[in-house]
C-alpha cells in the first residue's frame, strides 16, 4: 500500500478513501498515517503531499465512498434481507432495530461512527437503510472524517523522521490484532447464527 501510495500520490489517496468508505476492509490509519509522513522531507528526501491538500482528498474520498454505501442501503437494504437474509445473518427484526437506534441516535453514531476503526467503514449502511436525512448525513460524515483524517496525518506528519520505526512497530502489532479481531468476528457470527436460526424457526 505504501507504495501503491507513493507511485500514483493524490489519485491513490482519493481511491483508497473511496473504496474504504464504501465498506472495503482497508486500513485507513495506514494510508492517512503515512501520507502525513509523506508531508515531512523525512521519507523521501523531500515533501510529496501537503497536508491540507492531504485532508482535503481524505475528507471528500471518504464522503463519496460513505454516500455510496448509504444510497446502497437506502435503496436495497431491505430487498437485500429478503433475498439474502440467512446468508447475511440478518432480519428484518433487525432492520426494525436499527430503524429504532438510528431514530435516537443516529447523528451521534454517524459523527462518532467516523472516528471508530472498523465502525467508520460500515456505519453508512445502516444510515441508508434507516434513511437518515440526506443532508444531516453528508454534513456529520464531512465533519467526522475531516477531524480523521487530519487526526491520522497529524500523527504521521508528527513521526516523521522515525515514520520507518513506527511503520515497523506497527507491523509487528498487526498479528495479534488480526488474532483478536477474527475470534471476535467469529464469536459474533456465531451468535448471529444462533440468533437468526431461532428468529426463522419461530416464523
Amino acid at each position: 500500500m505504501s507504495s501503491f501510495v507513493q507511485n500514483y500520490g493524490y489519485w491513490a489517496l482519493l481511491f483508497l478513501a473511496v473504496i474504504e468508505s464504501a465498506c472495503a476492509p482497508i486500513p485507513s490509519e495506514v494510508t492517512f498515517g503515512f501520507a502525513g509522513a509523506l508531508c515531512t522531507s523525512a521519507v523521501l528526501g523531500h515533501a510529496q503531499f501537503s497536508m491540507w491538500a492531504v485532508i482535503l482528498i481524505g475528507t471528500l474520498g471518504s464522503l463519496v465512498g460513505s454516500v455510496i454505501a448509504y444510497e446502497v442501503g437506502r435503496t436495497a437494504g431491505r430487498a437485500i434481507v429478503d433475498r439474502w437474509g440467512k446468508w447475511i445473518l440478518l432480519t428484518h427484526k433487525d432492520l426494525d432495530a436499527m430503524e429504532r437506534w438510528f431514530e435516537k441516535y443516529g447523528a451521534v453514531s454517524v459523527l462518532i461512527g467516523r472516528v471508530i476503526p472498523v465502525v467508520r467503514s460500515a456505519i453508512s449502511v445502516p444510515a441508508g437503510i434507516a434513511e437518515m436525512k440526506r443532508g444531516r448525513f453528508v454534513a456529520l460524515t464531512v465533519i467526522g472524517s475531516a477531524a480523521w483524517v487530519s487526526l491520522l496525518a497529524g500523527l504521521g506528519y508528527a513521526a516523521g523522521s522515525n515514520w520507518q520505526h513506527v511503520s515497523k512497530n506497527f507491523h509487528m502489532a498487526q498479528t495479534p490484532t488480526i488474532i483478536i479481531l477474527v475470534l471476535l468476528i467469529g464469536f459474533g457470527f456465531w451468535h448471529r447464527i444462533k440468533t437468526v436460526r431461532r428468529h426463522n424457526s419461530s416464523n
